[in-house]
């Protein structure tokens, strides 16, 4: 069974034409369907108009509501443990991916070409401000947290099983559902489209949100903020030790007229840098802590064979 997550918020006014590409969806797989919509605690009336629509739609579904905003990624996370297929796809309901983007993910899959399937965005038909903002976004996303993530992000994916399973089993708070897609592996492919023009309403995905991600991100997958207090520290260290240096030399060769002076800035310069390394070195231990905390797996095992050695069959 194929198995379509749709995360909903603010989606009403688009979820005619919604209904329409995901029965196109079911017509053109013609293989069992279904679709999982997850009202994600949207505030217009989205859940009434699926609830209303969906017993009459031409294939098989699922109605979720969550009981708040949890954001996207929660709630593609819930749309994929409550789906019941062997491969399973996530479509964004304002339609600026393209239906047959779906269509595709699930015959590479069923092909066995690849165990989890990311959409690239070769081009985007979006605001000049919305490319630019997005573009920025994704390349420090790349560089601080995976450089194998495509230049224009990643908005929606299709997986297996067998990888679905793994992806759930981490439960992470505050964490990142792309940087895990990558951080597991497997066998991984791409499939390129041209993002669409946005209809109806306009994106929940506003700045508070990115810097919260990326924040999230950040914290889950980059130890770099406490690699930099470590350098930092290092380094004004450095520098205090030389500068304690020169006040020393001042002081001996009797150009320093203020009393107590040399030994002042000697204790501030010097301990100001061992503090700052301190702290670096705290925050390393913190940070392996914390990774520990996470109970991510040391290995992923993505499949495992059992071969009967030719001699076995003489016996």
């Amino acid at each position: 069974m194929y198995s379509l997550i749709i995360p909903v918020y603010s989606n009403e006014a688009s979820l005619p034409s919604l209904l329409d590409a995901v029965s196109g969806i079911a017509r053109e797989l013609a293989h069992p369907f279904e679709a999982v919509f997850v009202v994600d605690g949207s505030p217009d009336d989205s859940y009434a108009v699926l609830r209303s629509a969906l017993p009459k739609a031409p294939f098989a579904s699922q109605l979720i509501a969550l009981s708040r905003n949890f954001g996207s990624f929660a709630a593609i996370r819930q749309g994929l443990q409550s789906a019941r297929g062997d491969y399973f796809a996530v479509m964004a309901a304002d339609l600026q991916e393209p239906p047959e983007l779906a269509v595709e993910f699930f015959r590479r899959l069923s092909k066995d070409e690849a165990d989890v399937i990311v959409g690239t965005r070769d081009t985007r038909n979006d605001p000049l401000f919305g490319r630019l903002a997005s573009g920025i976004f994704w390349k420090i996303y790349r560089r601080l947290i995976d450089t194998d993530i495509p230049p224009g992000g990643v908005d929606v994916f299709a997986c297996n099983r067998a990888f679905l399973d793994h992806l759930l089993a981490l439960d992470e708070r505050n964490s990142s559902l792309v940087g895990l897609l990558f951080w597991m592996g497997f066998r991984r492919s791409t499939v390129s489209y041209s993002r669409r023009a946005r209809e109806h309403g306009k994106s929940a995905w506003t700045l508070r949100r990115k810097l919260k991600y990326m924040m999230d991100s950040v914290f889950a997958f980059s130890d770099l903020p406490i690699r930099l207090l470590l350098i930092t520290g290092m380094f004004g260290l450095a520098i205090a030790i030389l500068l304690g240096i020169v006040v020393l030399s001042l002081r001996l060769f009797g150009d320093t007229q203020v009393p107590g002076y040399a030994a002042t800035m000697i204790t501030i310069l010097f301990f100001g840098g061992l503090n700052a390394f301190g702290l670096g070195l705290v925050g390393a231990y913190v940070w392996r802590a914390f990774a520990n905390t996470q109970r991510r797996p040391l290995a992923i095992v993505m499949r495992g064979e059992e071969f009967t050695g030719a001699g076995e069959n003489d016996r």
